[in-house]
């Protein structure tokens, strides 16, 4: 065969070649994911699903629930309960025991994916040294409401809001976000002097009562005024120990208020400027002489290791609730009791979140700086209330 024909044999075969059929092509089929659904809220339950509720002495729980039927006694569901726990003639334990299991249902609180867990903190009242005038021993400011904050309620106008409150202030013809925490405490034009309520010794004490919400001022004569939560600034929370972490100035393990307190202390020009990283800020209220205890959000004093802040879109306030977790500072120690669901705060969300109040002074901040655990809750309905079902 000549060179010529040979060249023609070989492109016949590779035109042939590119023109036989190809293969199919495998194209997989879309992955469809199952819908994802979300679980009941709250899951009725019998007594025997509660463990440690045969060994909780509840006195001091119904003494918290009668404080509560205060306000719950002007609902419906829960009148003939809170009639009931008034008029109970209280002889012992079994007594008292025996009143909830005849007028309550337990109900397991849930995540949305099932699980029960969820975390269990603790809060407190501190006290601070402080003064009703200033001096160079007392300079830190501690405020009341100041007038020039505007409060805009959305329910009016957007229905759907109506759980959400605006704060700013008149800047000109414009409507601003109010001073934040920089502004406030580290800004030169002292945005909110003239509201001042007490002076305080120390400013890292002050920041913390911003974050428990309430506390006592030692005056110098010896006299304790209790203060309580009265307005906060409309700025978002944000956590100084999640920042910590995030900057690897501090392990998970090491996370308390202890700790928290001892870094600022120690890093007094890194630990201001972390201070005014949380834009919140909170204004007080002096509360009337002789007042032991603050109330709680549902305005009836808070009754020292028996007073729980909960998320009441899950768990309404007022109810009682049994909390199995472990006791601060230790791992295995275990913490069951009864508790009842008397508070809110910025930082309680989610369905499985508690926050077990602890008194007031230092030594029940001791306890509450430690604690943060896992912990399971169950909220105690009225049988009125059996198909409830918070968020």
């Amino acid at each position: 065969m000549s060179f010529r024909g040979l060249m023609i044999t070989v492109l016949f075969l590779v035109v042939l070649a590119g023109c036989a059929k190809k293969p199919p092509v495998e194209i997989e089929p879309p992955i469809i994911e199952p819908p994802v659904v979300e679980v009941p809220a709250l899951t009725p339950v019998t007594w025997e699903h509660l463990d440690g509720w045969e060994d909780d002495s509840l006195l001091p729980a119904l003494e918290a629930f009668r404080n509560s039927c205060v306000s719950l006694r002007w609902r419906e569901q829960w009148r003939d309960v809170c009639s009931s726990a008034q008029q109970l003639d209280v002889v012992d334990v079994l007594t008292v025991r025996n009143f909830f299991e005849q007028y309550f249902t337990p109900h397991q609180v849930r995540n949305a994916d099932g699980s029960t867990s969820g975390l269990m903190t603790g809060y407190y009242g501190p006290e601070l040294e402080g003064s009703r005038e200033p001096t160079e021993e007392y300079r830190y400011p501690l405020y009341q409401q100041p007038d020039d904050m505007l409060i805009i309620d959305l329910d009016s106008v957007y229905p759907e809001l109506g759980n959400y409150r605006l704060r700013g202030r008149v800047e000109g013809n414009r409507v601003v976000p109010y001073f934040d925490r920089e502004q406030i405490d580290f800004g030169d034009n002292q945005p909110l002097a003239g509201h001042e309520l007490f002076w305080v010794k120390d400013p890292v004490d002050l920041f913390f009562l911003h974050i428990q919400g309430s506390g006592s001022v030692r005056l110098p004569n010896g006299e304790q005024a209790i203060v309580n939560y009265a307005n906060q600034n409309g700025h978002p929370y944000r956590s100084i120990g999640r920042l910590l972490l995030d900057r690897n100035e501090m392990t998970r393990d090491q996370m308390s208020m202890q700790n928290i307190r001892r870094w600022v202390a120690n890093n007094p020009g890194s630990g201001q400027k972390l201070l005014a990283e949380n834009p919140s800020y909170v204004f007080f209220r002096e509360l009337p002489p002789g007042t032991v205890s603050p109330p709680g959000a549902m305005g009836v004093p808070l009754t020292p290791l028996r007073s729980l802040a909960v998320d009441p879109r899950t768990i309404p306030l007022g109810a009682p609730v049994f909390l199995s977790t472990t006791f601060p500072g230790t791992e295995n120690q275990p913490l069951r009791q009864l508790m009842v669901a008397q508070d809110t705060g910025g930082a309680i969300k989610g369905r499985v979140r508690g926050d077990f109040f602890w008194g007031m002074g230092n030594e029940a901040g001791e306890f509450a700086g430690r604690m943060r655990h896992p912990g399971e809750l169950w909220v105690l309905l009225p049988r009125t209330l059996e198909n409830y079902q918070g968020k």
